[in-house]
């Protein structure tokens, strides 16, 4: 049985996407290599979404809620076709705390992929990240 017939057409959707921004930042490493600031790796991937015709935002700011109270917010790389969250770093090993951001991230938007990218590897380091769901009672008594 093909499984990716029973995938709702969204989740299909995100997959070619995903497909295609992955092929757009294996573009960019192979050009530009490691070295440069985070920066100018995202200047670049703008350029190769743009060629692409794939819609993103750069630098989007997100509010954070805390208890419907908004206590500040993200400023996420890229956000690809509102779907997408795109976390760029030219960094010599990712760390923990990079996948819990590009988590936050996710939670924040209410969205479920996102993609990690280490530039500054000798080979591009891609990893895709899904949003953690907790199941929480609605209302759940805490007592310290």
């Amino acid at each position: 049985m093909n499984l990716e017939a029973t995938k709702p057409e969204k989740e299909l959707g995100n997959e070619l996407l995903i497909e295609r921004v992955i092929g757009a930042a294996i573009r960019v490493h192979i050009e530009l290599g490691p070295g440069f600031l985070e920066s100018l790796y995202e200047e670049a991937l703008a350029i190769e979404l743009r060629e692409l015709g794939i819609e993103f935002q750069r630098q989007k700011p997100v509010p954070v809620f805390y208890r419907a109270q908004p206590i500040g917010e993200h400023r996420i790389d890229l956000l690809v076709e509102s779907a997408v969250v795109l976390e760029l770093k030219a960094t010599a090993t990712l760390e923990k705390v990079h996948f819990a951001i590009l988590r936050s991230y996710l939670k924040a938007l209410g969205l479920s992929d996102g993609l990690l990218f280490n530039f500054d590897a000798r080979r591009l380091t891609i990893k895709r990240v899904g949003r953690e769901f907790h199941s929480r009672p609605e209302e759940e008594n805490i007592s310290f």
